[in-house]
């Protein structure tokens, strides 16, 4: 099967969004993570 310079494009586009969604997800899952664990460290015992 052989795309069309136009479906190429296409999806060449949607890879990059999925690619994009994916990559916010993490840095979103990261941030709240670390915002999670940065409120308990100062309370932690030494």
């Amino acid at each position: 099967m052989e795309l069309t310079p136009e479906e190429q494009r296409k999806r060449s586009q949607r890879n990059y969004a999925i690619a994009g969604v994916l990559l916010a997800l993490v840095v979103l899952i990261f941030v709240v993570t670390i915002a999670k664990i940065g409120g308990n460290i100062a309370s932690r015992p030494m």
